[in-house]
């Protein structure tokens, strides 16, 4: 979590700096929905994710430097510079910055995965994209074909500059089990806990074969992109008492910490270091 958090402050770092351009998405504040699911994949299982894609590359690939090296536009990146910060792909992770248009992608990939050995197809997707009408025609190809895709959303309460409370009606779960789609529900951002739901969520799927939801209730702690943000400070302040770092942290000593968080500055300093001497 901490390598997620201490890349992301580099990001913006570097924009306020202006060396990079363009735009990025922070995974600031929800680096335990990452951690605790894609902990339990295997390099054979696929994981596609969105435009706020970083911390989910990063807990699936530990490949800070080549994610470095395309932000910021080097031949050396994963994608050879052309991707940044939204467009990734590197073995078995894919993800696009359009809102919904990887849902029925999934749905594909999933299909072909079922008659693998156990191989699992996951897709992050945020509650703005409820917006989009592919969601819910995958979700019924879904349901028809048994296709065993693991869907999760992370609610974090906005939809770029948009509360939910302005956007959306209904229950996620209520449109979820409509499909008759298994689904299940969490509130915390508690690595422990989503740790704990998935070790045992993704061996039952992984049997089963069937699509399952979960929606897991978090919140960004930066805007959403890299400077936009109109929400009330009194609201971020209360969350960022749920910050998952913060609430891990209190469970773990601190010299075990503060090595921690050396081993991490120093690697993403060297990679920074390196990679903008490249051509």
């Amino acid at each position: 979590m901490y390598l997620i958090r201490r890349f992301e402050h580099l990001l913006l770092e570097l924009f306020s700096r202006g060396e990079i351009s363009g735009t990025t998405h922070t995974y600031l504040g929800q680096e335990a929905i990452a951690v605790g699911v894609i902990s339990h994949l295997s390099k054979n299982d696929t994981v596609i994710s969105n435009h706020r894609c970083h911390g989910h590359y990063l807990t699936y690939t530990d490949d800070p430097e080549g994610l470095l090296a395309e932000i910021m536009g080097k031949k050396e990146g994963i994608c050879g510079g052309k991707g940044g910060s939204q467009h990734l792909h590197n073995g078995n992770f894919f993800s696009n910055g359009v809102q919904g248009n990887m849902f029925p992608v999934a749905a594909g990939m999933a299909l072909a995965e079922r008659e693998n050995a156990g191989n699992l197809v996951v897709i992050y997707i945020g509650d703005g994209t409820f917006g989009q009408g592919v969601i819910y025609e995958t979700l019924n190809i879904c349901s028809v074909l048994s296709i065993p895709l693991l869907v999760v959303i992370e609610n974090n309460q906005y939809a770029q500059l948009t509360s939910i409370k302005h956007n959306f009606k209904g229950t996620f779960k209520k449109r979820i089990e409509s499909f008759d789609i298994s689904f299940g529900e969490m509130s915390t951002n508690e690595v422990e806990v989503i740790y704990e739901r998935f070790s045992a969520l993704i061996p039952l799927l992984r049997k089963e074969k069937i699509p399952h939801v979960e929606l897991i209730n978090t919140y960004r702690l930066g805007p959403h992109s890299k400077g936009d943000d109109f929400r009330e400070n009194s609201e971020i302040q209360q969350w960022k008492k749920k910050d998952p770092i913060l609430m891990m942290g209190k469970k773990i000593h601190n010299q075990t910490i503060e090595k921690i968080k050396k081993e991490i500055d120093d690697r993403i300093q060297d990679a920074y270091e390196k990679i903008k001497n490249y051509a």
